[in-house]
Order: structure tokens, then sequence, then C-alpha cells
């Protein structure tokens, strides 16, 4: 499920120059090879990197996994009850026990809250459990190879052979298919630019130290631009009748206008009539559970570009921090995939850009599904249902 804005300006402020993104992509591996090894070389990589990367090799395995993120055809109600499970609630409050010092020198120091922390460590590996089995090396290469998004991946393969050179990890090192390491699965060029020894052990393990990866991982997300002391989601109800157009991530409004509007927290109780900047955020329409997003949601988005994902990530992070399962209340039905890419190739005739026609309800998608809702004077809340369909 991939990821993430890449941290180019760390690269370049490291000496990782702009070439990484001129170069050509595919062709024979061979010379492509020799061209990343003198790119290493110009950047400083010694020996031991340049000579990991002699043995990196394209990996068909890693191509099929990148084409093939059907992950994301799912509902936010059908994603997040998977991944929200009695193990990695129980599991994350054991976590958030046990570690109670480092999560709370990770707020000290960073100003992350231990939720939100051990929230992406549950999704991302189960704790450390599940940290990939993928060659590192050879993932990135082939993928950095590959002509689908070069300018992303071989940047990632440049900040691994720093790393290999530096000996903060071995030549063999595994992880995700997409080139993510460790406890939290960290870009290279994060590793490399954010890496925080946790432990004290005078070396910044991501895969065996589970301190290395909270710390890291909160310096990651201070980076990001995390406010100290501010919320990030908080379920609400909204209003049988109201202005859906104005509901969506990139809509933000004072509180007090949400709250003029008759959006109230779950439990009735009224939104503060103050100033802070929010969004009503429907992942499954108007009758469906609703979320009051801030600008920390948008630090989720950093990490990981799905809406699904970053929602399910967020509300298990209020989870473990004492709030209840969303209400799923009665959306109405969506799309299966195959009538989603029907509707997103009617959507792309009438001039709407919905990006690649792939069945994923993804931003400009549902950019497109509120323009033609509002046309239609249907609710424009930006879910795509049949009865859209056949109006279309």
């Amino acid at each position: 499920m991939r990821r993430k804005s890449i941290a180019l300006g760390a690269l370049f402020a490291l000496g990782f120059t702009g070439s990484a993104l001129a170069q050509q992509c595919g062709g024979d591996f061979n010379a492509w090879r020799e061209g990343v090894r003198q790119e290493a070389a110009a950047d400083g990589i010694g020996e031991r990197g340049l000579s990991a990367l002699n043995g990196a090799t394209i990996e068909q395995k890693v191509l099929q996994r990148d084409r093939a993120q059907g992950v994301f055809n799912q509902t936010f109600a059908e994603f997040a009850g998977r991944m929200i499970n009695d193990y990695r609630l129980k599991n994350g409050a054991a976590n958030l026990k046990k570690y109670a010092d480092t999560f709370a020198r990770a707020e000290s120091e960073f100003g992350i809250p231990g939720p939100v922390i051990a929230s992406f460590w549950a999704l991302e590996t189960d704790f450390g459990a599940v940290q990939g089995d993928f060659s590192t090396l050879n993932a990135l290469a082939t993928l950095a190879h590959d002509c689908r998004r070069p300018e992303i991946f071989r940047p990632q393969l440049i900040a691994l052979l720093h790393l290999i050179d530096q000996g903060w990890v071995p030549a063999n090192v595994t992880g995700a298919w997409a080139g993510e390491i460790g406890q939290m699965q960290m870009l290279p060029s994060d590793y490399y630019t954010k890496g925080v020894d946790g432990d004290g052990d005078g070396k910044v393990d991501l895969k065996g130290s589970s301190p290395d990866a909270i710390l890291t991982a909160a310096k990651n997300l201070q980076s990001l631009g995390w406010k100290p002391g501010e919320p990030w989601m908080e379920e609400v109800r909204v209003p049988d009748q109201m202005a859906w157009e104005k509901t969506g991530r990139v809509t933000k409004l004072p509180r007090s206008e949400w709250a003029a509007m008759g959006v109230t927290y779950r439990d009735g109780s009224p939104l503060p009539a103050d100033g802070m900047a929010t969004a009503v955020v429907l992942p499954m329409g108007h009758k469906g559970p609703a979320f009051l997003v801030y600008d920390n949601y948008d630090i989720y988005l950093e990490w990981n570009q799905s809406l699904i994902y970053t929602l399910t990530a967020a509300h298990l992070a209020a989870r473990l921090a004492g709030a209840p399962r969303f209400d799923v209340r009665s959306p109405e039905q969506g799309l299966a995939p195959e009538t989603m890419k029907q509707l997103q190739t009617k959507l792309a005739a009438r001039g709407h850009d919905v990006g690649k026609i792939d069945g994923i309800l993804g931003a400009g998608t549902r950019a497109a599904v509120r323009q033609e809702q509002l046309r239609l004077g249907l609710p424009a809340d930006g879910w795509p249902t049949p009865t859209l369909f056949s109006n279309l």
C-alpha cells in the first residue's frame, strides 16, 4: 500500500544530485546499473556500497506487486474492519505500556502522541513481526530500472547504498516490496536522514530495536509538520441535510461553521464554536461514517497517500487513545471495481481528470464524482452510487 511522499529535499541536502531524476530507465540492466554506479560514486559512496550494487538484480515479483494493489478496492468500512482487529488493539495497548518511557520521549522531543506512532507500527508490521522478506536492494533496483516511477525509486536506491556503505544496514537487508525497511517501514532516505538511536547502543537499527523505530517515526512525523498538542481526527454526526459540496478533505472551515450546519460530536454534544480549521470527511457518503479531520491528519497523507489507509490509521490511533469503534451507519451502496472503471471512463469522457482507469476511488475520482453530483442535483458527497452511474 504505497506510499509515500519522498523527501527529495533531504536527499539533495545530502548531496544526492538532481542527476538521479534525469537518468534514463529501462534498457539493458547491466548498462543501467553502471550508470547508477557512476552516480553513486559521484555522491561519495565508497567501495562497500558500490560492491553491493554489483549484486543487484531484477525481481519480477516486485513488479507484480507494484501493479496489483487491489487492497484499495475495498471500502473504508471493509478495510478498517479488517485492519483494526483485536490483536492490534490488545498489542497496541501492551506496547504503549511496555515502551512508555520511549513514547513519552517521542512526545516530549518531537510532539507526537504515542497512539499515533503505535497505530503506524501496528498497520505497517504488526509491531515488528512482519517486516517483509524482499531484498531491499533488488526491490529498489527493480523499481528504479522500471520506467513507471523511476524518479521516486532511483533516489531511494542511492540512499540505500549510502546506508550500506556506512554500515547502517547489510547489503542483504530485507523489507517490503517497495523498499521500506524496519518495524515502521521507513524509506531509505528517511532512515538515513532521520534515524534516531533510541536505545543508546550507538547505532540506528530500525529492524531490531523498537525504541529506535519509535523515535525515528516520531522524528519523521515531526519533520512532515505535525502540530503538537492538536487533534488529528474525531468522529462526528452530520445532519440529514447540509451543504454536502463543502465536505471532503480539501475544504477546511472553522469548527464554528460546521457546528452552525448541524455537525456534532458522535455523542450529540456540540462542536466548539471556534476558528480551528477542520474538514468533514465522508469516506462512504453522507449516510456512512463521518469524521472531522484537522491539519495533523494531512501528515498521515504524507506517510501514505491513500484516504482509506490514512483514515484507518488515524482511527486506530484514536481507538488506542480511548475512542470507541466508528459507527458504520447506513451508507448507500457503492460500486464494484469493474463498474467503478466504467464510471471513471464516463467521467474522463466528460473531461474530468480521474487519473488511471483502475477501479480505485482516489482523490481525482472523488472530485469528479462531486462535480457530477452537483450538476445532477444529487448530494455532492463524493461517494459514487448506482444512481449516479445510471444518471451518467
